[in-house]
């Protein structure tokens, strides 16, 4: 079979509209109905989860939606049971939470690097589907998603971002060290299916070679995967602005204003483009 052509640019931003015009949707029947939605991304470095997010945020509420990307674990949280620090994440009522990497670190880089135990990772894999099970059960929509990228792919990208300086933070010592132990990464996602890849909590791999392609195809799979419902909204009418009472603004010399840089904007300047896309 032959290399997919990318898809196209123009027909992508279209098609990417229509799904986040559903996301709003989507999220206002989670919030009008008490829904909680928990979705988890996991995957290769530079497979282009973040850019899904991104995408998936980009009109969504805030206060409603929120993306939880947890930093190394303190000295006391690596004393904790090993999910207690991602169980205060998860969300409440007419919540949307998306991990951008979630427990799934000591399936993945903790098992690979050395951060963990092997009797650690041995209990992970088993306390894992009961964990899931316990957050279906209890209402919680699960939904695992996990980014796949060829190895050619990855050291593309990770050589575009050494002389991106938008995307040179992305690369870190880990990330470098997963180009040398594609194998081991390997190995230990396959095993980490076969623990979890469990009926309550499936995983749906995502073929991200192509990154707009790949947005399209998890959005819309998560569209289908949520019983959402269009959900009607009150008309909103603007009041009328009342009559002045006589305020008059503080005279504007008496402020600090941030100087007119707009007015010197020259229209040539370059344009930054995502390398990735």
């Amino acid at each position: 079979m032959g290399k997919k052509s990318k898809m196209d640019r123009e027909l992508y931003e279209a098609e990417l509209k229509r799904l986040q015009l559903h996301l709003v949707e989507m999220e206002a029947w989670v919030k009008a109905t008490g829904a909680r939605l928990c979705v988890v991304f996991e995957g290769r470095d530079a497979a282009g989860k973040g850019g899904a997010i991104k995408r998936i945020t980009e009109y969504l509420n805030p206060r409603t939606t929120r993306i939880i990307a947890l930093p190394a674990p303190t000295e006391r949280q690596r004393t904790q049971w090993y999910f207690q620090r991602y169980i205060e994440h998860l969300p409440a009522a007419g919540e949307i939470r998306l991990f951008d990497r979630s427990w799934y670190n000591r399936g993945g880089v903790e098992r690979v690097m050395g951060y963990c135990t092997a009797e650690e990772h041995r209990r992970f894999l088993a306390q894992t589907p009961i964990f899931e099970r316990m957050l279906v059960e209890d209402g919680i929509m699960l939904r695992k998603y996990w980014f796949s990228v060829s190895d050619h792919e990855q050291e593309k990208r990770f050589k575009s971002r050494l002389t991106d300086p938008m995307r040179r933070w992305k690369l870190s010592p880990t990330d470098l060290e997963s180009l040398t132990r594609w194998e081991e990464y390997s190995r230990a996602k396959d095993e980490m299916f076969v623990h979890t890849d469990i009926p309550e909590a499936r995983w749906h791999v995502v073929e991200s070679d192509d990154k707009r392609s790949a947005r399209i195809n998890m959005i819309a799979h998560l569209l289908h995967s949520v019983p959402w419902q269009h959900i009607e909204q009150p008309e909103i009418v603007l009041p009328k602005r009342p009559a002045s009472t006589g305020y008059r603004r503080t005279d504007r010399s008496l402020q600090l204003e941030v100087p007119d840089f707009a007015s010197a904007v020259s229209n040539g300047e370059t344009v930054y483009e995502d390398p990735e896309d």
